[in-house]
Formats: structure tokens, sequence, C-alpha cells
């Protein structure tokens, strides 16, 4: 890195003078995040119930399933879910919560991802349940941990998290049958007053999204107040990556855009269960992937936050079934300031 470089502020002219601001310019060639080393996996006790695809150690990383325009689904099961699964998902909804929360309070200068990888597992695995990314197509790890410019899907490995970093931490626990799908980003000790505003935009898009749902309603009304909230704050919303059905399957057939798509016009119905999950950059909606073939990041190298609810549609609106008992979140009060505390 220059020396001009170093005594540039992220929203300063770059020092190239190509007229960007430098978070938008060379910023992001500078201190963009490269891939570091994975442990060996995580078991879990033989007690614990597993998802179809959790008997076998992981053989390897497949290409992430998430594809613009849908998440194939994993078999031809009903979105619409009876009053058993519903309250079977609630009891999944809630220990999602909780481990998310403890995974957040654990966000601090000098932790790994890897890590906060170990919280997730070990929580997931207290409340008698399965971390669901756990050995999903091939996915090695139990939480997904996405810094920076990382849109989703990033693997948890040896990186530490440095002073004014970002982290989104998805967390997926399948429990009783269900899979309870929840996620959060963290500020990093001290950030700056952009970052926070990504992240407090990102958590009001997604609640902009929450409150379009009730039944007899298009799908596409969800994107579209979604990506209306977050151009008018200056942002935008990544395309390649969208909510979903989910409950005794992790990804369902039904596609929730967080952008407006005329074609999204299937109808709500009461008792669909389903993810609002908008991933929110400050640069480019575009994303290139990894070789890892799965951490997706935007082409600019842009920050991106990200917050997710599972939720189910009522007669008249929505349950978002990811809080603990009290109803309380880990994206609560975003933007959180986490103070710069030594490892």
């Amino acid at each position: 890195m220059s020396a001009s470089a170093s005594a540039t502020k992220p929203n300063d002219p770059c020092w190239c003078g190509s007229g960007q601001k430098y978070k938008r310019c060379h910023k992001a060639t500078t201190d963009r995040i490269r891939p570091g080393t994975l442990t060996p996996y995580r078991t879990v006790p033989d007690s614990i119930v597993r998802p179809p695809y959790g008997g076998d150690l992981p053989t390897g990383m497949p290409r992430s399933p998430y594809v613009v325009g849908g998440v194939p689904p994993e078999r031809n099961a009903s979105v619409v879910q009876t009053p058993d699964v519903i309250e079977r998902m609630r009891a999944a909804g809630r220990a999602a919560a909780e481990v998310l929360m403890l995974a957040g309070e654990a966000v601090r200068p000098g932790i790994t991802t890897d890590e906060i990888d170990a919280i997730v597992h070990a929580a997931c695995i207290d409340r008698g349940g399965y971390p669901s990314p756990l050995n999903y197509r091939g996915y090695p790890k139990s939480v997904c941990t996405s810094v920076n410019e990382i849109i989703c899907h990033g693997i948890p490995d040896d990186r530490t998290l440095i002073d004014g970093d970002v982290i989104d931490i998805d967390v997926t626990i399948y429990l009783g049958g269900v899979h309870g799908d929840t996620n959060a980003t963290f500020p990093v000790g001290t950030v700056d007053p952009e970052s926070l505003r990504l992240i407090r935009v990102t958590r009001e898009c997604m609640e902009a999204g929450i409150a379009e749902v009730r039944p007899g309603r298009p799908v596409n009304v969800i994107g579209k107040a979604i990506q209306d909230h977050a151009h008018a704050e200056g942002f935008e919303v990544v395309r390649a990556f969208i909510g979903h059905a989910v409950a005794e399957d992790f990804h369902g057939d039904l596609a929730i855009p967080h952008y407006y798509e005329p074609r999204a016009n299937r109808i709500i119905e009461e008792g669909m269960t389903f993810t609002i999950e908008p991933m929110i950059s400050m640069g480019t909606w575009r994303h290139e992937m990894w070789d890892d073939g799965w951490t997706a990041v935007t082409a600019d190298r842009s920050r991106v936050a990200q917050f997710e609810h599972t939720m189910v549609v009522t007669n008249d609106g929505v349950e978002v079934l990811t809080v603990t008992a009290d109803g309380s979140w880990a994206g609560q009060g975003a933007p959180r300031v986490t103070a710069a505390t030594p490892a």
C-alpha cells in the first residue's frame, strides 16, 4: 500500500485521481479478504438427529446451489405448512435466535471466524440441534461468516477479525425435524460511519420487506419494498441470492427476490414459511465467486451487510419465528458498536 493510500479516509477522493471515493476505488483492492486455512471437520454426537444430508463427512465443496433466479428445492414439499410443522419451527427459530445472539456477543477484534464457528457448533448441539450448514452440499463448516465484501456463504477459517471490519453471521439449526434460519451483521470494534449506516439501512430493508407480507399479495411486493428503501439510501440490492421456503427442507420451492421482479407473482398464502434476507451493497449489486464454489463477493469489493428472519404467514400478516422467547434477536438496535478489546 502506498503512503498516500494509508493516509486516505474511506470517504475521501481516491489518491489515484479516479474521482471516486477511496472506499469504492483502491481501498477495495488493498483491504480485500483472502482465503484462510480451514481447521478439521467438527463432529456431531450420534445422539443428535441429522437432516438427510448430514450423515457423512464432507468430501469436497461443490459449487453453491444458490444461483440467479432461485434456489433448487430439495424435494417437491409443500411450502404451506401444517400447524404441527409451524409449532416445531417456532422452537427451531427460537434456538437459532439464541445461537446467533451468542455468536454476535463473541464478535471482537482478535477473534477468528473459525472460533465463531466453534461457538455456533457447540451452541447448536447444546440445544439438541444439528448445525444445518454442516455438509450441506459439501459445505465444511457449521455457520457462514461473511466479512466486509463477502456477500454470503463465507467459510470460517483462521483469519482474525480486525478493528473496523463488519461481519455477517448466518446461523441455521436443524431441530425437531425442521430448520430455523437467521442472520445479522455486526460491526467489529470501531467502524466507519458509512459502514454503520449500511448496517442500519440493511436491517431496515429486511423490516420493510417483512411489513409487506400478508395473504393474497404477490411475492414481488417484498422485493419492491426492499429495493425502494435501499435505492433511496444510495445502496444497491444484490440480486444473485434470494430468500426461500424453509421448513423440513433447508431450501424449499419458493423464491423470494429482494429486488422488484415482475415475474415473482406467486400469491402469498397463510401457512407459508420462508426467509427474507436482503444483502445490501455500498457499491455494485454484481457478484463474483471464489474458487471454493461458495464464497460470493461484490465485483467491486464494496462492503455488504445482510439481515435475515424466518417467518410464517398468518391470516392477516406475518409471525417472525427467529426471535428468542422474550422477542429479542441479535439484530435488534443495529448498528451495534462492539468495544475494541483484545482477544
